[in-house]
């Protein structure tokens, strides 16, 4: 049993979640339209989520990896032929002050993956100009556009940027030179989706109540159980609701049909115990190692170490009380 529960990571359930054509053509319909049933599921088919390419600059070359979430294709029947774009979303539990210029690099992997394929067709400059041929497409191909949804699952309020001039420390008199990139950021604790999908209704309904700071514990727990119970929400939602707050249950129980939305609220709430218990250990490690003037090193080491976590969880926790100990 306990094999099976490492196995399942939050990742993946919320992968699992989206990769659902009905209840992703609901988001995007509810990001992008308002509502409008623009989108249909019967138009989505899954596209491949690696990402890589090659940045050149003279002798220089710089490989780049990367890995959406999910990426969906529409392909719409048109009186002309049919037409295309790629949707992808990206699922954050934390804060990421850097997420304009993630997604911009994801963007950029998507279309550059597409400009490699094309660039293929030309092994000659038969029927092409020489500014083509050396472009690698001709001036009349064109690509098919991509658009990112990010969807936050934190508690905290997002302060970070949501364009890439928000990470850039411009001199006004520039500004208007410096191109922007900009992210369609959804904060599941609150928003005013418009959605039609029951799923996705129940999820970011549940979500709202559970990463509400505002409302004490157990009346955030009453009102989960009881809409839970009201409105028989469905096991993929409940597992769903646990991956995107990271939260450890059994998943065994759904087999079996044991599993419900008060014993979900009991693991959730002993998981940010033990969430709070472990921030606190950091916090003195960390005090600790500055005081007694270790290098950063040394107590990223006794951060794995003593707590049993990797080297990014490590770095997670020694920028957040780095400032307290200095």
């Amino acid at each position: 049993m306990s094999d099976k529960i490492q196995r399942l990571k939050p990742d993946t359930v919320l992968k699992n979640y989206w990769r659902n054509n009905e209840q992703f053509a609901d988001l995007f319909n509810a990001v992008l339209f308002d509502g409008e049933q623009v989108i249909k599921p019967e138009e989505l088919e899954d596209a491949d989520t690696e990402e890589s390419s090659i940045l050149e600059h003279k002798g220089y070359a710089e490989s780049i990896q990367a890995s959406r979430d999910n990426i969906k294709i529409r392909k719409r029947s048109m009186v002309h032929g049919v037409e295309y774009v790629l949707l992808g979303n990206e699922s954050q539990q934390h804060i990421h002050y850097a997420i304009p210029m993630r997604v911009m690099g994801y963007d950029y992997g998507t279309y550059k993956k597409q400009y490699d394929s094309n660039s293929k067709k030309y092994k000659t400059s038969d029927g092409m100009d020489e500014d083509e041929y050396l472009s690698g497409m001709k001036k009349t191909d064109r690509f098919i556009p991509v658009i990112t949804v990010v969807i936050y699952y934190g508690d905290k309020v997002w302060d970070g940027a949501t364009t890439l001039h928000g990470m850039l420390d411009i001199p006004e008199k520039i500004v208007k030179y410096v191109n922007d990139y900009k992210i369609l950021l959804v904060e599941a604790r609150r928003n005013d989706l418009v959605l039609h999908n029951m799923n996705n209704v129940d999820l970011f309904n549940l979500l709202e109540i559970i990463l509400d700071k505002k409302m004490p514990k157990n009346e955030a727990k009453k009102k989960a159980i009881q809409y839970g119970e009201e409105h028989q929400v469905d096991k993929t939602v409940v597992m769903t609701v646990a991956g995107a707050t990271n939260s450890k249950i059994d998943y065994n129980a759904f087999e079996k049909g044991e599993m419900s939305m008060c014993s979900l609220f009991d693991e959730i709430a002993k998981e940010n115990e033990i969430k709070g218990e472990a921030r606190g250990r950091a916090k003195e490690i960390v005090e600790t190692g500055y005081e007694f003037d270790f290098s950063e090193g040394d107590i990223l080491a006794r951060l794995q170490r003593k707590l049993d976590i990797s080297l990014q969880q490590a770095q997670e926790y020694l920028n957040m009380f780095k400032k307290q100990a200095v």
